[in-house]
């Protein structure tokens, strides 16, 4: 066993940067958040070749004394908590002290500032973690942030990073959510020279939603609100013509603070249940405001996820803000955020004794419900459990030789197609069919087609068993493996007119950083305005109206790809594209179609479709014996 031995500080230091500065996203993120809880109304951020060489950060904020700017630099020093009893209450963006200790470890800082009342500022410079000079300077009172050339003296960082466009994109995000989470703070985002990004910091909802977002986006949504006196809930959600095609223009803020969570997603989707099309996602611009002691956001790096004391109450909050505004919409109550005024103060926790029940709620979700909808079923929605357990056996082993594969099947033309449930061929007991017909089916055929139930799964016998093979499965499958081997040209449908999709300016920089990938699966798009693409050219077997939601997949596959690789990224795209030209569930499928794809499953060379679910299920003659209790 190797020695054991304590790392030099400078070591440490730079390991404990990469928990929390990834890229210049986490830069920007950190240094806005500072400048937020500084106090500051006017914030202008800076970035230059995607904020790898040149990111600056400039506010108005409370300064940093004179005799406490070298101590900023210092690991977990901070002015926003005191002792461990803090940690039970944080109001702040910020607390751990190390943003500026993990910046610094990586990068070279010109720090400008000069506190409230002071009659002069300071400035320090810094490489690597070490203090360079620190120098008396004119300065107006507020804090200047500059960083230069990010990852400098940690190559094997550096090689990771993305192109200066994607990384530009996600600051791009960063700012955006930091400028939605406090209306009250005007936030001005200059990249490369060009101000892409200002908002009035009126305190006004709506009017920083139309800066950042346009006119269509804002346009598309209503007012949401709900309070019990324990969680309250104030913000804008989507009429149900406004769903997009992911969970991108979802989001959250619990006081203040932008999070990711899958309670609140859950409980506005539930919202919506029934009111839209499967795979359309409500958009939302929701404040969560809680006491402090409720939550506790010490539980992620990046301080993005947040523990509940209270979930269910949470989630009845956000599910009666998006039911209430649905309602009121239905009934023309509502007006379009351009024309609404829903100011949002600073969080008041003072809970009522009881909580009051809201006005626009008909019937709570039981707990059974709550239970269900954040435990298994939710996790299987998002891929992070089965949902069911099942005992079915997986499709039959490959075989060496089939004589099924190649085999020809006839189509038989009938004046007047009927839906039957046996697929007998109609041949004349007078008049055998021609010899190339005979010729041309299977000699032996082991399983026999017994028809399609629910226009969605195919009933085949096979020997003492029953095989359920779900049509749309199969056929993804063999649309993902063949443009995965890509063994023949992807045929092409130019559009007459392009299809313009709205995705918000962080989107559309990927799919821009991306079009090489698109253009290799048939697709050809280019910028629209900055928040907008427009396509121009689709894979044959695409339905044109299918384009929005295709685009929105394919941007976030390749988000999710870049976290892992490319090949994932890859990947996902092909399922995205597989998944759309497939036979659809619920759709009748013709008697060629049905053949066709059993034949592939039946013969185990299609097992699984391209997200790992199984194709087929099997159910034996043993075991529905003993359901019926003949054995």
């Amino acid at each position: 066993m190797a020695k054991i031995i304590q790392l030099d500080r400078h070591t440490a230091d730079l390991i404990a940067a990469g928990e929390v500065v990834e890229r210049p996203a986490s830069v920007i993120k950190e240094l806005m958040e500072n400048s937020i809880d500084a106090g500051a109304r006017n914030i202008t951020v800076e970035i230059e070749s995607g904020g790898m060489t040149y990111m600056r950060v400039t506010d108005d904020g409370s300064g940093i004394s004179s005799e406490d700017v070298e101590t900023a630099f210092l690991r977990h020093a901070t002015s926003k908590l005191r002792d461990k009893r803090g940690l039970e209450s944080i109001a702040t963006l910020g607390f751990r002290g190390e943003a500026l200790a993990a910046i610094s470890a990586v990068s070279k800082i010109e720090l400008i500032t000069c506190a409230v009342g002071e009659n002069e500022g300071r400035k320090v410079l810094s490489e690597g973690g070490n203090i360079i000079s620190n120098t008396a300077v004119g300065a107006p009172e507020g804090t200047t942030m500059i960083v230069r050339d990010l990852f400098y003296n940690t190559p094997a960082r550096h090689k990771f990073m993305k192109t200066d466009r994607a990384e530009g994109s996600a600051v791009t995000g960063v700012v955006v959510k930091a400028a939605l989470s406090h209306p009250e703070v005007s936030v001005k985002y200059i990249k490369d020279g060009k101000t892409e990004l200002h908002t009035p910091g009126d305190t006004k909802l709506d009017s920083c939603i139309y800066s950042v977002f346009g006119r269509d986006f804002a346009n598309s949504l209503i007012p949401a609100f709900s309070d019990d006196g324990v969680v309250k809930v104030t913000g804008y959600v989507s009429a149900p013509s406004g769903a997009r095609g992911n969970r991108g223009s979802q989001f959250f803020f619990v006081n203040g603070r932008n999070i990711k969570s899958r309670t609140l997603q859950a409980a506005l989707e539930q919202a919506y249940r029934n009111s839209l099309f499967t795979g359309k996602f409500p958009a939302c611009v929701l404040y969560i405001e809680v006491s402090c002691a409720s939550v506790d956001v010490n539980v992620h790096p990046t301080k993005t996820e947040v523990k509940f004391s209270n979930e269910k109450a949470v989630f009845d909050g956000v599910y009666y803000a998006a039911l209430g505004a649905l309602e009121k919409d239905k009934n023309g109550e509502s007006a379009p955020v351009k024309k609404a005024e829903l100011p949002v103060s600073k969080p008041s926790f003072t809970p009522a004794p009881k909580p009051a029940t809201p006005p626009t709620a008909t019937k709570k979700p039981d707990a059974q419900f709550y239970k269900t909808m954040t435990s298994d079923t939710f996790k299987s929605s998002y891929g992070g459990g089965s949902g069911f357990k099942t005992s079915i056996t997986p499709a039959p082993p490959i075989k060496k030789e089939s004589v099924l594969r190649d085999a020809t099947v006839p189509t038989y033309k009938s004046e007047k197609p009927k839906q039957e449930t046996f697929f007998t061929p109609p041949v004349k007991k007078e008049e055998p069919m021609e010899e190339a017909v005979i010729s041309a089916m299977p000699k032996e055929k082991e399983h026999r087609i017994i028809g399609e139930t629910l226009n969605t799964y195919i009933i085949v016998e096979k020997g003492d068993s029953v095989w359920f093979i779900d049509k749309h499965a199969a056929h993804e499958r063999i649309h993902f493996d063949r443009l995965k081997a890509q063994t023949k040209e992807i045929m092409v449908q130019p559009l007459l007119l392009p299809v313009v999709c709205r995705l918000g300016a962080e989107d559309v920089q990927v799919i821009l950083d991306n079009t090489d990938i698109l253009e290799k699966y048939g697709f050809a798009a280019d910028a629209f305005g900055k928040d907008s693409i427009a396509v121009r050219q689709l894979p044959s077997h695409i339905d044109q109206k299918d384009v929005e939601s295709v685009i929105s997949d394919i941007c976030t596959a390749l988000k999710n790809g870049g976290e892992s690789g490319i090949d994932s990224g890859t990947d996902e795209i092909l399922h995205t594209i597989a998944c759309k030209a497939a036979i659809k569930a619920g759709k009748m499928s013709t008697l060629s179609e049905l053949e066709g794809l059993v034949d592939r499953v039946m013969s185990g060379e299609i097992r699984y479709c391209p997200h790992g679910r199984p194709v087929a299920v099997e159910f034996t003659k043993g075991a529905l014996d003993k359901s019926f209790k003949r054995t």
